[in-house]
């Protein structure tokens, strides 16, 4: 079906939650940079010890924003409020069907009067530009795919993260002076390497720190400047594996299943996008197999993003969100996998006879987007979107949405790991038997200092 539109595809399949569950991709990867530049264990480390590097240039797609509607469509499009936001700023962007469930999130960076960037994974970017193709907008849109779907070799922009307990060190060692006293997800402008550069106040392992980005052409100007400076302070290179995993401590939940798949309104959406989309081609994974897909759809109250909701302005899928509003809603949550069940699920590979599904390190996610079951007295309490450990911590944690009464810390519960009768076809599933770990609910973010950083943060508090 070469030609052929989501719509189409979704049609030929007679069932489309075993189409998903047994699509041929894996997790997200991330290219562009080397698996480890050290070793994960070491990369995990720094970034609460030291300060890290992320290298995000190449595995999220962006989308320039442009034109006289360019704010006015982005509001209509997003759960988030507009008012007061201005140049200079950047906020968690959240769009939501008709239905009232989540397409997808992205970082959205307010550049200049009528200019905007969004940057992330497909989902939310290919609603957007959706809207700016079919509605009547004044707005121009341009994407910038991401590293693994262009033969190119270059991107628009190349984008830094300088993140740990040493971060701010690094960026004054770098451009030589203070570094601005920013809110989170403010900007500013430095000079790194001789470099004109943006910069974005942030936190994302949990620490004080900055995104940076700027021309492709200046990537290696201030790559090299970065990397220069950081060494004073211990900075280290964090590599694709370590960087799966930053998540587990910080507590964002990074892949929402996009809630496109039903729904008659949504039916041109779909007609618009190809078979060959992120929708057409994304997996599922885990021990959760609702009767429909509509199961994995998630609210924004699911995954934490209920503070980001104002009915201040008109958007899409207004109305179903102020009948969802007073819940009851799941919460989001850490679980804390018990060592000595996650100890005996990795045993069993040691063994000839039947084996659980193998938990990779440091991530343990299989799929584009895991599911897997809670449990608490055999009964479905909650769901797993994100799994792997964390050298920190010294534990196994997932990240849960969980239904009321089972939310509160030292709450005992079961992760359901694994997929029913064998496995599915994905190449990353090999044959294996469900078990059950037991798990104990923490709080979100799992570590202390994230939890610190992030009270007053764009985690949980959109800034004004």
């Amino acid at each position: 079906m070469a030609d052929a539109n989501l719509e189409q595809l979704i049609a030929s399949q007679g069932d489309l939650v075993h189409f998903l569950r047994n699509q041929q991709l894996g997790p997200n990867v991330y290219p562009g940079v080397p698996a480890e530049y050290s070793n994960w264990r070491a990369e995990q480390w720094a970034w609460a010890h030291s300060a890290i590097l992320f290298n995000q240039s190449y595995h999220m797609v962006d989308l320039a924003v442009r034109g006289p509607d360019a704010f006015k469509m982005l509001e209509y499009l997003g759960v988030n409020s507009f008012k007061n936001f201005r140049p200079d700023r950047a906020k968690q962007f959240v769009p939501v069907t008709p239905y009232g469930y989540v397409i997808g999130d992205v970082i959205l960076f307010y550049l200049d009067e009528n200019e905007f960037n969004l940057v992330g994974r497909a989902p939310a970017i290919e609603w957007v530009e959706y809207h700016a193709a079919t509605g009547n907008w004044n707005v121009t849109v341009e994407r910038d795919e991401r590293w693994a779907m262009r033969t190119d070799g270059k991107r628009n922009s190349y984008r830094f993260q300088i993140q740990g307990p040493n971060a701010m060190k690094v960026i004054e060692k770098a451009i030589g002076t203070t570094p601005p006293d920013l809110k989170f997800f403010h900007m500013t402008r430095m000079t790194i390497g001789g470099k004109e550069v943006r910069a974005l106040r942030h936190g994302m392992a949990g620490q004080p720190g900055f995104e940076l980005f700027g021309p492709w052409e200046d990537y290696g100007a201030v790559h090299s400047a970065l990397v220069e400076a950081g060494k004073e302070f211990g900075m280290a290179l964090v590599g694709g594996r370590a960087y799966s995993s930053n998540t587990l401590e910080s507590g964002w939940i990074p892949s929402p299943f996009p809630a496109i798949y039903t729904g008659e309104e949504l039916a041109p959406y779909r007609e618009w996008l190809s078979a060959n989309s992120y929708e057409g081609k994304c997996s599922i994974g885990g021990s959760w197999v609702p009767d429909s897909v509509e199961g994995y759809y998630t609210t924004p109250w699911d995954l934490g993003y209920g503070p980001f909701v104002k009915f201040d302005h008109d958007f899409i899928g207004r109305a179903a969100l102020e009948k969802m509003a007073d819940g009851p809603h799941r919460t989001k949550v850490t679980l804390a996998l018990d060592n000595e069940d996650v100890m005996r699920v990795q045993s069993s590979a040691l063994s000839k006879g039947d084996r659980a599904k193998f938990m990779e390190y440091p991530s343990s996610v299989y799929s584009m987007h895991p599911f897997d079951q809670v449990l608490s007295g055999g009964k479905m309490v909650g769901l797993s979107t994100w799994i792997g450990y964390t050298a920190n911590e010294g534990k196994f944690l997932t990240l849960a949405m969980m239904d009321e009464g089972f939310t509160a810390p030292g709450t005992e519960v079961s992760l359901l790991w694994g997929e029913p009768n064998g496995g599915t076809s994905k190449p990353t599933v090999e044959p294996h038997v469900q078990t059950e770990i037991k798990a104990v609910v923490a709080p979100v973010p799992y570590s202390e200092v994230a939890r610190d950083s992030y009270a007053e943060s764009w985690r949980t508090k959109q800034p004004a």
